[in-house]
């Protein structure tokens, strides 16, 4: 599977014990601005597991720190350094997530808010076209009756109109 990476986050693994956040911060500081360490803490032990993340405020600095610190020695242990990919836990509406699947609840919520809103209002639309349309209709209607009685009454009284009438027939 093909997972979008992020060229600023570099994936730091192989730490010793020993090492903190705060050693993690100086190990990398010489490539650049940093924005951010972490170290995972495993639940059970509150150590970190061996691994880190480092956030640079520049892509070339996370690039830098790579090409530098990968396979490089840090207490005595060797690091392998990449490029970090979004974390990923089950659930979402696509499967996976980089949020739990409760976070999706409140924008689901208003989307099926939005959809209904969205159908209410088609509905009105349709009544209010259909009632326009019957409405026209009956103008067109009440017009033609109005021509025919004007026709009619023209003919009874305009002996001229009633011979072109006679003739159009």
């Amino acid at each position: 599977m093909n997972y979008p990476v992020q060229k600023n986050t570099l994936y730091v693994g192989g730490l010793p014990e020993e090492v903190n956040e705060s050693i993690l911060h100086s190990a990398f500081i010489p490539f650049g601005d940093i924005k951010d360490v972490k170290t995972p803490l495993d639940q059970a032990t509150q150590k970190h597991r061996s691994f880190g993340f480092v956030t640079f405020l520049e892509r070339e600095d996370a690039a830098a720190a790579m090409d530098n610190m990968d396979g490089a020695e840090l207490y005595g242990r060797v690091l392998t350094v990449n490029y970090a990919f979004p974390e990923r836990i089950k659930g979402g509406e696509q499967g996976w997530a980089a949020q739990p699947i409760w976070a999706d609840a409140d924008t689901w919520f208003e989307r099926q808010q939005q959809e209904e809103e969205m159908k209410r209002l088609q509905a009105e639309h349709q009544a209010t076209m259909l009632a326009a349309e019957e409405l026209h209709r009956k103008k067109l209607a009440d017009e033609r009756e109005g021509e025919k009685e004007d026709e009619a009454e023209g003919t009874k009284s305009d002996p001229m109109a009633a011979a072109e009438a006679e003739a159009l027939k």
